[in-house]
């Protein structure tokens, strides 16, 4: 136990970088669990630490990462001893252990029952690392960056504006409830009596997610099931929506499990998976089989596209208008608007982005969390006035374009 205690405190700072909460005292009771278990035996020393270390299900992806990571001989590469103290190490940051490959991260299931190898050094996840995960672009996204970013997207808060409905409650309020007025003075019969007041109910408003994964989203189309999964499941009155060529409603199969369960099936579900773009036929088939059942509340509307369409441009703007008098406020998230200098010149992007009454990256967790401030913040009264992202606004160029 002498030389593991110390590996022990290394990885438990891994698992707090990662997003993981490790209290102190945790560490602590993971030593003392692997004495009751043969740490000779890989099967064994990954349940004991998973039992202390893991709370939550959504933490169990980045731990998987890190146990893989952490707790594995590298081939053909001897361990290395460290001379200096573990208070050195951290103050001079450095790496514990060398990154893994994303081959052996794959064929290496931390809950066999092998034996357990010496760890390896690893490089810490600081707050560096993490800021760099939140700016990297999802399409370069490694194994174990998936695993993290997950983690960190499901932490993202989400509130999609309120809406004041027709029913009313009893409390301070702006209106006068006459009903209860006129029972209380039957009641008691008095000259002067209390004015009750009222107010409206307000609700959340219904949000409905529209997502591309055609063959040119395919570098982004992981990672955008995640966002989906991480709304559809997280918040009440969310429906999700996939299309390609053809539209394919996905609420109940992101609803279920993890996403990493899910997607399998859900490939083998939607036909057209990485198949061409048709966007102004998949929100016609939106508008004629959902739109009344799903968009009567005021609903906020997401289509996740980058606008690479092979359909006809003017069904694709009838159908944007359509979509956008039906919702309270259709926001077109594009992953490419990430990129430096990009301007959306697409026969598709021309023809719709005059009807959006946002239009936003979603290429990686720094937007997402930008998206997050935006929705949380959504007036109640719908604006005229499209918001576009600080950088991002249509230069000349781009503006002559749309309006053509």
């Amino acid at each position: 136990m002498g030389s593991l205690l110390p590996n022990l405190l290394r990885f438990g700072r891994l698992l707090r970088a990662l997003g993981l909460e490790v209290p102190a005292g945790s560490m602590l009771t993971a030593a003392r669990a692997l004495e009751h278990v043969d740490i000779g035996r890989r099967g064994d020393f990954y349940h004991a630490l998973r039992c202390v270390l893991v709370r939550r299900a959504a933490d169990l992806p980045p731990f998987d990462a890190a146990f893989r990571a952490f707790w594995r001989r590298p081939p053909g590469r001897r361990v290395r001893n460290r001379p200096r103290a573990m208070g050195e190490e951290i103050r001079f940051g450095e790496p514990e252990v060398d990154p893994p490959s994303l081959a052996a991260e794959a064929g290496d299931d931390p809950s066999s029952g092998g034996p357990l190898a010496e760890p390896r050094h690893l490089e810490l996840a600081t707050h560096s690392a993490r800021e760099a995960l939140r700016r990297k672009d999802f399409a370069l996204y490694s194994a174990a960056e998936i695993a993290a970013a997950e983690t960190m997207m499901a932490r993202l808060d989400w509130e999609v504006g309120s809406r004041r409905t027709r029913r009313w409650l009893a409390g301070a309020g702006p209106g006068l409830d006459l009903r209860r007025l006129l029972r209380s003075a039957a009641r008691h019969g008095q000259d002067d009596p209390v004015l009750p007041r009222r107010r409206r109910k307000v609700r959340r408003r219904p949000l409905v997610l529209i997502c591309d994964v055609s063959g040119s989203m395919e570098r982004y189309t992981r990672m955008l099931l995640h966002f989906c999964h991480s709304l559809t499941g997280g918040l009440e009155g969310v429906e999700s929506f996939v299309f390609s060529t053809r539209l394919t409603r996905v609420t109940p199969e992101l609803r279920r499990g993890r996403i990493n369960d899910v997607l399998p099936a859900l490939s083998e579900r939607v036909h057209d998976w990485s198949g061409g773009t048709r966007i102004g036929e998949a929100l016609g088939s939106f508008a004629r089989d959902w739109a009344r059942r799903i968009l009567g509340h005021g609903a906020v509307v997401l289509l996740i596209s980058d606008g690479w369409d092979r359909g006809d441009p003017e069904l694709l703007a009838r159908e944007m208008a359509r979509l956008q008098r039906s919702c309270h406020r259709l926001v077109w998230l594009n992953p490419l608007l990430g990129a430096p200098g990009y301007e959306p010149l697409t026969r598709g992007m021309r023809a719709a982005l005059p009807l959006v009454d946002d239009f936003l990256p979603v290429h990686n967790l720094e937007s997402l969390e930008t998206l997050a401030r935006h929705l949380n913040r959504l007036p109640e009264a719908r604006s005229r006035r499209p918001v576009a992202p600080p950088g991002h606004a249509l230069s000349r160029r781009s503006r002559a374009a749309v309006q053509r």
